[in-house]
């Protein structure tokens, strides 16, 4: 059934709001891939709004001058975004609610989706109800256009979520996203452009390839986020990531590229799409060369 909504939703081309690309960069050589986040990717806030207004306030406290600029029109981008997807429909908008970080992003993006003219109601994954033929919320309105700050691999193996609701309803994600979600693409992506500059070698943890990367590799499992169940082996020296129960469906090895350690930070490039256009970067770092959702964004600016 997921292949069958998956194929659908490619054909019918349903839009996507957004996705963000992780790259390590240490300022010398074109930046490697580490992971795309397609379907429930964090930060959005602090990327779009957090660290635009402290460019604002360094630049009025006389600590950055003037026409100094950030890599970031997300904001502007999700609010034409919303008008494009939506086309003046109804929007639900839901998430865990127990999760601050969730809530929070979930906020801010109905705040877009307000901006951009939409009647909105922000509910909790909870409240989604079925009846005959459609998901519906508490109140009993359908839900015809759904934003869900939760993974569709979850979804999927939940028989209500693979009920016949999901004919009537459009995602936000799309079921095309899950995909691209999957660490798998990063094999994938090796196997269709080989050498290609700004991707690391990586292969399926099965396939006999994964021999020439030696002892120095990333172990990442298929389904995974913030760095949960990720291992970085360099020889006899092993960092592991929180331990969250992630990689009963297998793991793909990727050539290992340690984040650059600055002042024993190690930042990582988290760079946006909106739709299909590049929308802004934030910065991540941490202690530990695995990112985490505890990792701190790091406002940027452009000077010169």
């Amino acid at each position: 059934m997921a292949w069958d909504a998956i194929a659908n939703s490619w054909a019918r081309r349903d839009l996507s709001l957004y996705g963000r690309f992780d790259f390590a960069y240490d300022g010398e050589g074109p930046p490697k891939l580490l992971e795309y986040n397609a379907d429930t990717p964090t930060s959005l806030f602090e990327s779009a709004v957090v660290q635009w207004f402290w460019l604002e306030q360094m630049i009025a406290r006389g600590q950055l001058p003037n026409g100094v600029d950030q890599f970031n029109s997300l904001h502007e981008k999700l609010i034409a975004r919303w008008r494009q997807i939506a086309l003046g429909r109804f929007l639900h908008l839901s998430c865990m609610t127990q999760s601050i970080e969730d809530a929070g992003a979930v906020s801010y993006l109905e705040d877009c989706a307000r901006q951009a003219g939409l009647q909105t109601l922000a509910i909790d994954m909870r409240d989604i109800g079925l009846n005959e033929r459609s998901f519906v919320d508490r109140e009993g309105r359908v839900i015809e256009l759904l934003f869900k700050l939760y993974p569709w691999e979850w979804m999927f193996a939940d028989p209500f979520g693979q009920s016949v609701g999901k004919r009537c309803t459009s995602f936000v994600e799309p079921p095309w996203k899950l995909i691209l979600s999957n660490k798998g693409m990063l094999a994938l992506l090796w196997e269709m452009e080989p050498g290609h500059p700004n991707l690391l070698r990586c292969y399926f943890e099965d396939e006999p390839q994964t021999a020439a990367l030696g002892e120095r590799f990333a172990r990442k499992p298929l389904y995974s986020r913030e760095g949960a169940n990720v291992t970085l082996v360099d020889g006899t020296d092993r960092i592991a990531g929180l331990q969250d129960g992630y990689g009963k469906e297998g793991f793909v090895r990727q050539e290992l590229r340690l984040l650059p350690n600055f002042d024993g930070r190690y930042p990582v490039l988290g760079c946006w799409l909106v739709g299909d256009a590049p929308a802004g970067m934030g910065v991540r770092e941490d202690a530990s060369p695995i990112t985490s959702n505890r990792s701190r964004l790091v406002p940027h600016v452009i000077l010169g």
